[in-house]
């Protein structure tokens, strides 16, 4: 066997092998990693902040929503420590007769 016989036998085994490797899932990771510039922990810190903001703006609206929960409940349920409403009565012991 000659030197160029070898090499072209290695050739012919070697191509079908690359092609093999490079169509890989784990090459297509890489050249993305690689075409990126390493960005994707950043990429994934910005979502993650993002998700946290949505998190926190979330947690604010259902707090607000229980509190005006409690609220219209108390008044239903005609609670005795909500303040209230001055009546006529009130009014008329004041000097305000409804003029206006």
């Amino acid at each position: 066997m000659t030197i160029a016989f070898m090499v072209v036998l290695g050739m012919i085994v070697l191509i079908p092998v690359l092609a093999i490797v490079i169509d890989s899932p784990l090459s297509e990771a890489l050249a993305r990693r690689i075409g990126n510039g390493g960005d994707a922990p950043q990429g994934e810190s910005a979502r993650l902040d993002a998700i946290e903001q949505e998190l926190q703006y979330l947690s604010q609206t259902v707090e607000s929503m229980r509190e005006e929960a409690a609220f219209v409940r108390a008044l239903v349920e005609g609670d005795d420590t909500l303040p209230a409403l001055p009546t006529r009565e009130l009014d008329r012991r004041a000097g305000d007769h409804g003029e206006r």
